[in-house]
């Protein structure tokens, strides 16, 4: 890993461990910075499948999804123990992620797009019918998460670090499995599969350890944004919130997951600020992403790169 891809995530993450002291103190300024950790580090977790081994998933908002609905599950039961509620999450998500894997995997292509957003719109249709969880209504939390008995969660500053502390474990996971003999495996699959099944590797068990890795990562998202918001709703599910997770990872480029936390950061950044200057800022957004993704060919990783 060159030192200047290692000094970009790192600035970034004492940039967000000072914004509490710095003027971003505010309970509207936590949650929204609590808001863009929690989808940088779902897209971490999509950036181990995009560009370490070459799957563009258009189901992965599935996978937080999943997380999410598995505090809801345990919330309904009156099981509210991080300890507990964030194994099974864990399982969940990388269970859900292999077993809709195994049949994906086995496509390429806009195959395995079309399957990954087949996948993903029938967990979506499945939480919605879901009437005992609220069904298309969503689900409000009875408290957040529990952490050894006791409510910290519910403390917007102790809450940041906790998504601050999971984020950097998510990003140093993904990027040690890249820098690993299993990542030059994904990358030597992605680049020629029939070379590397020549030399004695299986691209299909990689690539399915991968898929299962980054549905775990992506389970403990959709633990945290249920708890920062305290509502779960089939939303979370849609292929538009895949497309968002597939564009963070696009904008901030492909070179590894910092291109991700920066491209994740950007976009929920971005999307407030404009959201603030006027109601109709969706006209404005859609273009500027695009322009971005013209003029930007390695995304903001790439450029920060080329300086």
């Amino acid at each position: 890993m060159k030192w200047r891809d290692a000094a970009v995530p790192l600035a970034i993450f004492a940039a967000l461990a000072l914004a509490p002291f710095v003027g971003f103190g505010q309970s509207y300024s936590l949650t929204l910075l609590a808001r863009a950790m929690v989808f940088a580090m779902a897209a971490i977790s999509l950036s181990l499948l995009v560009g370490g081994a070459g799957l563009v998933s258009l189901g992965h908002a599935a996978m937080l999804g999943v997380g999410a609905y598995a505090v809801v599950v345990l919330d309904h039961a009156r099981v509210t123990e991080a300890w507990m509620v964030l194994p099974v999450a864990i399982l969940a998500g990388a269970a859900f992620a292999a077993i809709t894997g195994a049949i994906a995997i086995r496509t390429s292509g806009v195959h395995f797009i079309m399957i990954t957003l087949a996948f993903g719109q029938m967990a979506y249709f499945a939480t919605s019918s879901l009437a005992i969880y609220g069904g298309d209504d969503g689900y409000t939390l009875y408290s957040r998460t529990e952490l050894l008995g006791t409510r910290l969660l519910e403390d917007k500053l102790f809450f940041h670090f906790t998504c601050l502390a999971l984020l950097i474990l998510s990003w140093a996971l993904v990027q040690a499995l890249l820098m690993s003999r299993f990542g030059r495996v994904l990358r030597a699959a992605r680049e020629n599969e029939t070379r590397a099944q020549a030399v004695g590797f299986e691209p299909y068990r990689y690539r399915l350890t991968a898929y299962a890795i980054a549905g775990a990562i992506g389970a403990v998202s959709g633990v945290l944004l249920a708890n920062a918001t305290e509502f779960v709703a089939p939303a979370y599910l849609t292929w538009q919130r895949s497309g968002d997770l597939l564009f963070m990872v696009i904008l901030g480029g492909l070179a590894g997951p910092h291109g991700a936390l920066m491209g994740a950061l950007s976009f929920v950044l971005i999307e407030e600020w404009l959201a603030k200057l006027t109601e109709h800022w969706r006209l404005i957004f859609g273009p500027l992403l695009i322009l971005c993704v013209y003029f930007l060919r390695g995304g903001i990783a790439g450029l920060l790169r080329r300086e």
